[in-house]
């Protein structure tokens, strides 16, 4: 398992695979164990051309919550997701569990091998250290959030991993926060190359996939944010924002380039042809004759697309429509690029600059500093066009906070539906909501099943709630 996702030739000039099945050995010299880290972006981004793990979160949850419409009724893969009526039985739910503990397992293997190792140049151990501590800590917060109480695995010793019982939340989180917290001390400030040493010239000339210092930063005040911490998620979300050298906001139609200045983290695209850049851009983006069973089951749903009010520049640049037989169909348009032969253009988007100053807001209205909030929020609302407003009261102004979050980062990494559940709106949308797409809404939803395959090998594991 170690290995096998280290074969993708194209992220950044990736070294040749490594064929040792000798752990010491991949840690005993930089290149190979630079590699190990380089594997794990690499596997991500390569089956993001199939929608079918991680980087699929935001299709899945996309239409589990309102942002999506699923065409196609007879889609049984995706049917389920979007009539909120998963079964455990059916291992095909299981995806995200069974597809994102192996590139924890990889995770805990770095961790071992680079802390053991006495060869390694200082400046690479610490860079992969905090590469895998981040990498670690990026699956617990999905699984957490998609799955709630998860078993909590920080080795790769097999008899202690096949015992574990699932954690609570806040112990997750927990160790969250502290690899994190690791990563972000022990990561290079600069982006650096496949070597996991060298830096680029400029901020311009960075490729942003591998992270950095700031990325950690930034998914740090996430899980602040989640957690309730609001001094703290304000904290690492200004350390952000603060960096002009690397992160600023550049114009709507820009912001999904690849290394962009909004980027914080993305994932390069590891295949060619018609797979050369974003497997979302590849499904979103509809043909002129519109959805179809086949390619393109999915559209933006209509609750969206009248969520912005007149004159908001994102629905001009990341919505568009097609019109086949009187009935319109809008589709985001984020990433310019489909299902089309070029060369890659655009990157896998995971971290940007926009969330953060989200988080900021939110976390600054919780602390009472309207001010700042406004100031944060009318920020991204500026480069939307639709103008400054003013709120002086906390709550009404944390409820447009969220309104704005859903109107620019709809479809990206779950962030809707895990927001309605952060903030406690999820049952009062979906009992709303799922009626509308032929479902019908319990709490024990929000969070997805357990694969029952994973119930019946440990031992000490129990089905989520409802199912």
């Amino acid at each position: 398992m170690l290995f096998s996702c280290i074969s993708c030739k194209k992220l950044i000039e990736v070294d040749s695979p490594i064929t040792s099945t000798n752990s010491g050995n991949v840690y005993r010299n930089d290149a190979t164990a630079a590699a190990v880290l380089t594997g794990i972006y690499a596997r991500m981004s390569n089956q993001d051309a199939t929608l079918n793990d991680i980087t699929a979160i935001g299709l899945f949850t996309g239409l589990s919550a309102d942002e999506l419409t699923l065409f196609n009724l007879s889609n049984t893969n995706y049917l389920p997701f979007y009539k909120n009526d998963l079964i455990a039985s059916n291992e095909a739910f299981g995806v995200f569990w069974k597809n994102i503990y192996p590139i924890i397992f990889i995770a805990n293997s770095a961790i071992e091998g680079v802390s053991e190792s006495t060869t390694l140049t200082p400046k690479v151990k610490q860079q992969l250290m905090g590469e895998a501590k981040f990498i670690r800590a990026f699956c617990y917060f999905y699984l957490v959030n998609l799955y709630g109480k998860v078993p909590l695995v920080t080795s790769t010793d097999w008899k202690t991993n096949a015992n574990s019982a699932a954690s609570p939340t806040d112990e997750v989180y927990r160790q969250i926060v502290a690899d994190l917290l690791d990563a972000k001390n022990l990561l290079n400030v600069d982006y650096v190359r496949v070597d996991a040493a060298s830096t680029y010239p400029t901020a311009q000339s960075a490729e942003r996939v591998r992270p950095n210092s700031y990325a950690a930063s930034a998914l740090l005040s996430r899980v602040y944010l989640y957690t309730e911490e609001w001094a703290k998620a304000e904290t690492e979300a200004t350390r952000v924002i603060s960096n002009s050298t690397y992160y600023s906001l550049p114009t709507l139609n820009n912001v999904f380039s690849k290394n962009s200045p909004e980027t914080i983290w993305s994932l390069q695209p590891v295949k060619t042809g018609t797979l050369a850049n974003t497997s979302a851009g590849g499904l979103f983006i509809l043909p002129i004759t519109g959805p179809n069973n086949a390619d393109f089951p999915i559209y933006l749903s209509d609750n969206l697309a009248k969520t912005f009010e007149s004159g908001d520049q994102r629905k001009t640049n990341w919505l568009d429509s097609v019109r086949p037989a009187s009935k319109t169909y809008y589709f985001a348009k984020k990433y310019k690029i489909g299902k089309t032969n070029t060369a890659t253009q655009e990157y896998i988007m995971v971290l940007r600059l926009a969330e953060q100053y989200f988080i900021r807001a939110e976390s600054r209205a919780q602390l009472n500093n309207t001010g700042g909030a406004l100031a944060d929020l009318n920020t991204i609302r500026g480069r939307a066009n639709i103008g400054s407003i003013s709120i002086g009261d906390k709550s009404l102004l944390i409820n447009e906070i969220q309104n704005e979050r859903q109107k620019e980062l709809f479809t990206e990494w779950g962030d809707r539906w895990f927001n309605l559940k952060r903030t406690g709106a999820i049952n009062a949308i979906m009992s709303n909501i799922a009626p509308q797409k032929g479902g019908i809404w319990a709490p024990f939803k929000a969070l997805y099943p357990i694969p029952q395959s994973e119930l019946q090998v440990a031992v000490g594991l129990s089905q989520n709630s409802g199912y």
